[in-house]
């Protein structure tokens, strides 16, 4: 596999004219911090100390729990924090296009779980024949109708593609929504010598509410046991995935080690982990401030610093970041950290909140004379994914935010 990092050059949104053309690590040895006023603003950084942590601790719990970590590549497209995943010991990538999928082959991957239907033709196409291409190329993808199933069995690539039949609940998005017909479709499968029937998978983190996500991954189990129990699946282990980061303790709860006489391999597909935030999935993953019981314990390690430009009335600032640097989908970014030049270090933010986001601006309540132009403002975001794609590279920083280095993003 090849992630190697490329040379920044004068589009990289943040870096300082003084590094173009440098990589991460020639990047990293200016000595830039961002406090002092190094990098252009507004400028997209990720904390060293808390992107290792959560990296090691998501393997951890992978580890414990006897599953397979396959984390999904959409959040960061990053090849560094990639190279850094699988450093760690992760089974595979997930991807949600045939997109993810050519761009993981290009560095190199060998196993890819595509947790979607693979349909568009050009799409069908590039895949199998880099299945037919590639005989140690591991690849996975999602089925739930015969038409899906008789899209992928149209074109003999050598060897049988490997399927997992999707199941989702009423409304919600693609896969199918009872066992009955979970069993029609894996005996049409089965008929299909193209195809390979490997197991089931289901995407939960569509929920809020921890029961109906659980009850998505007990549609999942019970739809295997009833394809097991008609002697559907291929000889082998039996995957059984859930995805997303929110509820990883419904899956180590809820999907068993094995199914009729099939051995189960567990396959969990968190994304967000590798930064975590400090909004949606922090509220899940820890409703009391701690962690619950048996998650690890992640920690906010992206950030977006922005300059205050104006402070047209008193407790109202304007802060020169908006839409195209920040991801708002799901709740607004949250002042952290607030530094004035001179400052030993940044205090925390103290009763400022983001009242509205324009292009490339937001509006900051605070108190009266807290805030004066040119001071910096540290913002912590929800849902990471949408903070990722608005940026071509991010700096890394240690704890006093010294650059260290860079990753950049594929979209």
């Amino acid at each position: 596999m090849d992630f190697s990092s490329p040379a920044l050059d004068w589009r990289t949104k943040g870096l300082p004219p003084r590094a173009e053309g440098m990589t991460g690590d020639e990047i990293g040895a200016l000595g830039l911090n961002v406090l002092v006023g190094d990098l252009m603003m507004p400028a997209a950084v990720i904390r060293e100390a808390a992107l290792n942590h959560n990296i090691a601790a998501m393997q951890a719990f992978a580890d414990r729990i006897d599953a397979k970590l396959c984390p999904h590549g959409k959040t960061s497209m990053s090849p560094e924090l990639f190279a850094m995943q699988f450093a760690a010991g992760i089974w595979g990538l997930t991807a949600a296009t045939a997109h993810h999928v050519r761009v993981y082959r290009r560095l190199g991957v060998q196993r890819i779980f595509m947790a979607s239907q693979l349909v568009a033709p050009a799409d069908v196409d590039f895949v199998l024949g880099e299945l037919a291409a590639d005989p140690d190329f591991d690849f996975y993808c999602l089925v739930d109708s015969p038409e899906v199933a008789s899209l992928l069995a149209a074109r003999n690539t050598g060897r049988p593609v490997q399927v997992l039949i999707e199941t989702g609940n009423a409304g919600g998005r693609s896969g199918l929504r009872d066992v009955d017909a979970a069993v029609a479709l894996a005996l049409h499968i089965a008929a299909l010598p193209q195809l390979a029937l490997r197991g089931v998978e289901t995407f939960e983190g569509i929920h809020d509410v921890r029961p109906d996500a659980g009850g998505m991954i007990d549609l999942a189990v019970d739809a295997a046991h009833a394809i097991a129990e008609a002697g559907l699946f291929v000889p082998g282990p039996l995957l059984l995935s859930a995805g997303g980061s929110a509820f990883l303790d419904l899956c180590a709860a809820k999907l068993p080690e094995r199914i009729g006489d099939h051995v189960v391999a567990k396959i969990i597909r968190p994304g967000c982990y590798v930064t975590h935030d400090n909004g949606t999935y922090e509220q899940k993953t820890k409703p009391d401030g701690v962690p619950l019981p048996g998650l690890p314990d992640l920690r906010h390690a992206l950030e977006v610093w922005a300059v205050v430009l104006s402070v047209p009335e008193p407790g109202h600032a304007i802060v020169g970041a908006g839409k195209r640097d920040l991801g708002s989908d799901v709740g607004l970014p949250l002042a952290l950290w607030h530094h004035r030049s001179g400052a030993a270090a940044p205090q925390r933010a103290e009763a400022m909140d983001v009242l509205h986001l324009w292009d490339q601006h937001l509006a900051l309540a605070h108190a009266p004379g807290a805030l004066s132009v040119g001071d910096m403002i540290g913002f912590g975001i929800s849902h990471p994914c949408s903070t990722f794609d608005r940026w071509t590279a991010m700096q890394l920083v240690d704890e006093s935010y010294r650059v260290t280095g860079a990753i950049t993003t594929l979209f």
